[in-house]
C-alpha cells in the first residue's frame, strides 16, 4: 500500500472481498489471475493493516436516517457520539447546514426513545431529523466499483440472498448457537468454520449448517470496510435527492446503473432518497450531478461532502488509521 492508496494488487484483492467478503483465498486468486501464495499474503497484510476489515452485521435491517446539525465547534464531538451507539451502522461528518449524518437501525417499537430522548441528550446535537428507511436500493456491501470485470465478480457473488427490507417489526428470535455463531462473526467477519466452531462449542458441521442458513436467511451480512480513497475514491458525498412525481423508478435505475453509488436508500422525510457518491474528483462529481437526464427527473439535489467518517457497516473508524 503506497501513501493514501493500494497499489492494483491490493484493489483487485479488496474488490473481490467487496463481492464476498469471505471468499476463500483461492478463488480470489483463480478469479484476479494472480497466484495464490501471492494473494493469501497481500490479502492478509490488507487485513492485519486495517486497511480493509470484514464486518457482519446482523439482527433487524430497520433504520433511520438522522440528519443533524451540530452546536459551534462540537461537529467531531456529536458525530463520535452517535458512532459510539451500538445501533449505528455508519456516521459522518459533513459540510453544509447539515453537518452530520448517521444510519441508526432502530425498531417502530423503539423509535419513540430514540426520538424523543436519546437523541435530544446527544452530546453537541442542536437539531436532528429523523427519517425512517423506506427501502433500501444498494446496500454499501452492494458497491461495485469499476476495479473487477462483470466475469470476475460473477465468479465470486455467493450465492444470493439480495438485501433485507426493513418492516420495523422486532428481529425474529434466533437459537442460543445460532447467537454465538453471529458473536463470533462480529469480532471476525472471515471467522472460519473451524474458529467458529471452537469459540461457539459446536461441532465444524453443525457450524458450517447454521452459518450457511444465517447467511441464506439474511441474519447476517459479510462486507468488506474500506475507505474509498484507499481504492482510488478520495471525493465522497451524501446526495439529498427530491424526485418529480412518477419517476422514482426511472431515477433509481439510473443511481443503479451508476458504479459511483455506494449506498442509496429510500427513506420518508423532506427528500426522497439518500445516495452516499464516492468519486475520483470535483470534476467526476459534477459530471455526475449535471447529466440531463438525471437533472430531468429530479426537482433539487443538496450535496453534502463527507469530512470525516466515524463509523462505517458498524465498525468503528481508527482515529487517523486508514480503514473504514
Amino acid at each position: 500500500m503506497t501513501s493514501g492508496r493500494l497499489d492494483d494488487l491490493d484493489r483487485l484483492i479488496v474488490a473481490a472481498l467487496q463481492v464476498d467478503g469471505r471468499a476463500p483465498w483461492r478463488r480470489v486468486a483463480e478469479v484476479i489471475g494472480e497466484p495464490e501464495r501471492t494473494v493469501t499474503r497481500r490479502g492478509t497484510e490488507l487485513l492485519v493493516s486495517g486497511a480493509v476489515r470484514i464486518s457482519a452485521l446482523g439482527g433487524h435491517n430497520a433504520a433511520v436516517v438522522v440528519r443533524a446539525e451540530c452546536a459551534t465547534g462540537a461537529v467531531r464531538a456529536a458525530v463520535t457520539a452517535l458512532a459510539h451507539r451500538r445501533d449505528c451502522v455508519y456516521a459522518y461528518a459533513l459540510t453544509g447546514p447539515v453537518e452530520a449524518v448517521a444510519e441508526i437501525r432502530v425498531t417502530n417499537a423503539n423509535l419513540p426513545a430514540l426520538v424523543l430522548d436519546e437523541l435530544p441528550a446527544t452530546v453537541g446535537l442542536l437539531r436532528a431529523r429523523v427519517e425512517p428507511v423506506l427501502r433500501v436500493l444498494r446496500s454499501v456491501r452492494q458497491w461495485r466499483p469499476d476495479i473487477l470485470t462483470p466475469v470476475q465478480i460473477a465468479g465470486l457473488e455467493a450465492p444470493p440472498h439480495g438485501v433485507q427490507q426493513p418492516d420495523g417489526s422486532e428481529p425474529a428470535p434466533l437459537s442460543a448457537v445460532d447467537r454465538s455463531v453471529l458473536r463470533v462473526l462480529a469480532d471476525d467477519g472471515r471467522a472460519g468454520i473451524t474458529a467458529i466452531a471452537r469459540a461457539a462449542g459446536i461441532s465444524e458441521s453443525t457450524a458450517r449448517r447454521r452459518l450457511d442458513w444465517l447467511l441464506v436467511e439474511g441474519h447476517v451480512w459479510p462486507r468488506a470496510v474500506v475507505e474509498p480513497t484507499l481504492l482510488g475514491y478520495p471525493l465522497e458525498a451524501i446526495l439529498w435527492v427530491r424526485v418529480l412525481p412518477d419517476r422514482f423508478d426511472d431515477v433509481a435505475a439510473h443511481l443503479l446503473a451508476e458504479p459511483a453509488v455506494r449506498q442509496a436508500t429510500a427513506v420518508a422525510g423532506e427528500f426522497d432518497l439518500v445516495v452516499d457518491v464516492a468519486v475520483r474528483d470535483q470534476a467526476d462529481l459534477y459530471d455526475l450531478l449535471s447529466a440531463p437526464r438525471w437533472r430531468e427527473m429530479v426537482q433539487t439535489v443538496e450535496v453534502s461532502v463527507v469530512l470525516q467518517a466515524m463509523k462505517r457497516s458498524g465498525l468503528r473508524v481508527p482515529a487517523g488509521g486508514p480503514a473504514g
